[in-house]
């Protein structure tokens, strides 16, 4: 939750650091999370992204907490980018990592962000499938929590 500040870096691109914002709130009812995430470099998507448990028609009431094991669902996130393109997501978070993944035929993506500093930095790496069998690095992102 709060504001984040961001440094990516991109192989297409070496040498070049994208800085930026990512901005995480509940929205009204505390059932969804909004992350929006803003770059200072026109060839960097800005985005919007929701995370929420949507296993179902209507999150529950309460769905901020942790589903008991008898009724859980895997959280999703739906993502929507300035250039038009939209996907889903299967996403968790613990204690040391944020991740995410979209298993597609030819185009599979996968983040892990691990928690450092309490919390407060996630050092993050996406990869991209191709393929169907071979991962190979893509952006690199490291949010810091503002103080």
């Amino acid at each position: 939750m709060g504001t984040w500040t961001t440094e990516a870096t991109h192989p297409a691109m070496p040498g070049v650091v994208v800085h930026g914002t990512a901005n995480i709130e509940w929205l009204e009812g505390e059932r969804f999370l909004i992350l929006r995430a803003r770059n200072d470099h026109p060839d960097f998507p800005d985005s919007v992204s929701i995370i929420g448990f949507t296993e179902r028609d209507r999150a529950a009431p309460g769905a901020r907490s942790v589903p008991a094991p008898e009724d859980e669902h895997p959280l999703t996130m739906h993502y929507y980018d300035s250039r038009g393109v939209f996907r889903e997501y299967e996403t968790s978070i613990d204690d040391t990592s944020w991740r995410f993944q979209r298993l597609a035929p030819g185009f599979s993506q996968r983040f892990t962000g691990e928690l450092v500093d309490d919390g407060n930095t996630i050092d993050g790496l996406s990869q991209l499938c191709e393929d169907d069998g071979t991962w190979r690095d893509d952006l690199k992102i490291t949010y810091r929590r503002r103080k």
